[in-house]
């Protein structure tokens, strides 16, 4: 199966609602689910003066830079980044090889408390990726374009 899973809306509310659980118990500035592709899929927390869409594709470049560096060390690939600013800390978590959990925080909270409840979150978002693969598998319709061939797509900018 491909990285590109069908979002359900039960899924969807369930992911959100885990990252408004992170958010609280991990006393987070917010808190972001992206998939690899850059792609913000959901949110929690302090989120309304965030540049969401660019911290989205950005972390998930990121992401993919140092996959190349563990590549190079023989690592699968490191789990987690930690990143420490002046006002605001970053952590980053790779979740069912799927999406990155992104926390952002500052000294209302610690790294250690950010790590105790990102471990929590994962089990449970690990859990909703697992059903939603199940439901995407069990219901596998068609894509709305798997009837189109490339003869159609030509017509189409030929006209």
């Amino acid at each position: 199966m491909g990285n590109n899973l069908v979002m359900y809306e039960e899924e969807l509310q369930q992911i959100n609602r885990i990252c408004d659980t992170l958010h609280k118990e991990a006393n987070a500035k917010a808190v972001l689910v992206i998939d690899k592709n850059g792609q913000a899929i959901a949110q929690g927390g302090e989120v309304e003066h965030l540049d969401v869409t660019s911290l989205s594709s950005l972390t998930a470049g990121n992401v993919a830079a140092t996959g190349g560096i563990a590549q190079l060390l023989s690592e699968k690939e490191f789990a987690g980044q930690f990143h420490e600013g002046e006002r605001t800390n970053v952590h980053l978590s790779i979740v069912a090889q799927r999406l990155i959990l992104v926390v952002l925080f500052d000294e209302r909270s610690s790294l250690g408390l950010v790590r105790l409840r990102v471990r929590k979150a994962a089990l449970e978002l690990t859990a909703t990726i697992d059903q939603l693969v199940k439901k995407s598998e069990s219901s596998a319709q068609p894509s709305v374009f798997a009837e189109i061939t490339d003869a159609d797509i030509d017509n189409l900018f030929n006209d």
